[in-house]
């Protein structure tokens, strides 16, 4: 266009070449919007499967691996760094195919003008990588660091706010916020490193792209001078170069965004890698009975002291088994690990004579103090443990564990939209319902982890008998947080240090005077601060004072 406008050329000459670059220019936006949908579709089709696949693996990784990674790390893994990654693969993805594309026809036609026009555009091509080579080795380990501080950080909040009412009990407000703040920081800290690298790198490209334009201008005015090249090719060399500036610049920084997303990719992958625990239909075997049987249980958590040692139990069908003893005794370990949600270091746990890994996941339950109500329909909520469950069989659950009386009470009665953002319900009903559940799932064996201790005194006796009602017939495991817990079992098995110190039937215990009577004899109170002080003790009156009430 520029030749022909020097030579004079007809109009219609110029109007086509024109014609031409519009067209272009046109087509180039239509496709470009094509790729971009296309390209969001499957991205987003990759993403569900991702995170439905870190979904399903964090729902299946074994307690103690759950809760070494913690919940905060989690939900940022499925939030944070899902977004991350969508975001590369939406707009980074497209974004990174179009530059490329362009410096590829670009550079193919400043070589079409003219071969030294196109060497000299060449010169900067070594100052732009290594200003490649110098920023990623660096950036890189930022971004990890990066995605774990922010993990950390989502972690803290998590943690903070589930344990608010301890945390204004003690007053440690400030404390938690400061946590949050230095958590914060750090992962500010980060991001401003990265920053202060991507800057310098800035600077590095723009140098390369003053001495890459320089060289051509230079170039093409020696070879205009010789008459080996028009001004026209000249001219369009060096703005192919200057349009070269961008799409580098963005594949250098969309490079930059797509560490950011492998930094979060990795960690999603860590997850969704993990082997889930499957049980193969194969595997699943029929026991023999429905004896619940503990040989030579031994444990202990990563390279921490002996919680667990040589504990040997056998429970009968039917037979319900109260343990017993201090924090730390072992109590919450042995459910677990009876329950088939933690492997012991050493022992066995069969249930008819068969390990209970190679069970039908349904012939056991366990049922801890810390229950969870789903949003939605009080009926759809206790249908999660049985989902063909008539209406019929439901009242019947409910019966059986004494709620009728409140759930009739509910605005729309079973039909009743419970959970947070809706009919809350209290922790004693929140129980029962648990208990429900287990009644409708019909386990053989029933493991209740202080099932009972979230009530509070005035629903204990309450949750106790709508706890004995559901585990009637029932191979059952009960942790014991009060006595009268104890005083309902068959058995009773006293741990202590994680050994097993006594065991027999309650009234037998208390006449032979053994260490589990002295517990008797103190009452109720004694056997809550035995059991669990860090729990139970002064968390009432503390908070009654705080408020200044009269009871308090």
């Amino acid at each position: 266009m520029i030749d022909d406008i020097a030579a004079g050329a007809a109009r219609t000459s110029v109007l086509w070449a024109a014609g031409v670059i519009a067209t272009a220019a046109a087509v180039a936006g239509v496709l470009t919007g094509v790729s971009a949908a296309l390209l969001a579709r499957l991205g987003e089709t990759v993403l569900a499967g991702l995170r439905e696949r870190v979904v399903d693996r964090a729902l299946h990784l074994r307690a103690a691996t759950l809760d070494k990674v913690g919940a905060g790390d989690l939900r940022s893994r499925v939030g944070d760094d899902v977004s991350v990654v969508t975001t590369a693969l939406v707009s980074t993805g497209p974004a990174l195919a179009s530059a490329l594309l362009t410096i590829l026809l670009t550079g193919a036609g400043m070589f079409a003008l003219d071969w030294r026009l196109g060497l000299a555009g060449l010169v900067a091509a070594p100052m732009y990588v290594l200003a490649v080579r110098w920023y990623l080795p660096r950036s890189g380990p930022f971004y990890a660091r990066e995605r774990v501080a922010i993990g950390e950080r989502a972690q803290t909040m998590v943690s903070s706010l589930q344990s608010r009412a301890t945390v204004r009990a003690y007053r440690l407000e400030a404390a938690h916020t400061a946590g949050i703040n230095d958590r914060s920081r750090a992962a500010m800290e980060l991001s401003i490193g990265v920053f202060r690298l991507f800057t310098r790198l800035v600077g590095r490209m723009n140098r390369a792209e003053l001495v890459g334009l320089s060289a051509i201008l230079v170039t093409g005015f020696v070879l205009v001078r010789a008459d080996l090249v028009t001004v026209g090719a000249t001219t369009a060399a060096a703005l192919y170069f200057h349009r070269l500036f961008n799409p580098i610049g963005a594949v250098i920084i969309e490079f930059d965004e797509i560490q950011a997303a492998g930094a979060s990719l990795a960690r999603l992958a860590g997850v969704a890698s993990l082997e889930r625990p499957a049980r193969a239909a194969a595997r699943v075997a029929e026991p023999a009975g429905f004896a619940l049987e503990l040989a030579g249980i031994r444990h202990r958590y990563d390279d921490g002291p002996p919680v667990l040692s040589d504990v040997s139990v056998r429970i009968e069908r039917g037979e319900r088994l109260a343990v017993v003893g201090q924090t730390g005794a072992g109590k919450t370990t042995l459910a677990a690990i009876a329950a088939g949600l933690l492997e012991p270091v050493a022992g066995a746990v069969r249930l008819g004579g068969v390990p209970v890994g190679e069970l039908d996941r349904r012939r056991i339950a366990m049922l801890s103090q810390e229950v969870h109500v789903f949003s939605g329909p009080l009926v759809a909520d206790l249908r999660l443990a049985r989902p063909d469950a008539s209406v019929a069989d439901v009242r019947d659950a409910l019966a059986l564990v004494g709620t009728m009386g409140w759930v009739r009470a509910l605005p729309a009665g079973l039909d009743t939209v419970v959970g947070e953002s809706a009919h809350r319900l209290t922790a004693a009903q929140a129980q029962q319902v648990a208990l429900a559940r287990l009644v409708l799932a019909d386990p053989d064996v029933a493991i209740l982890d202080e099932a009972t201790a979230e009530a509070g005194s005035a629903g204990a006796r309450m949750l106790e008998r709508s706890a004995l009602a559901a585990t009637a017939g029932r191979t059952t495991l009960v942790v014991a947080h009060r006595l009268t817990q104890a005083e309902l079992a068959d058995r009773v098995l006293v741990l202590d240090g994680g050994r097993v110190v006594e065991t027999g039937a309650h009234d037998d215990l208390v006449r032979a005077g053994s260490r589990y009577a002295k517990l008797d004899r103190s009452g109720h109170r004694e056997l809550t601060r035995a059991c669990c002080p860090t729990r139970r003790v002064a968390f009432g009156p503390l908070i009654a004072l705080s408020r200044g009430t009269v009871a308090g």
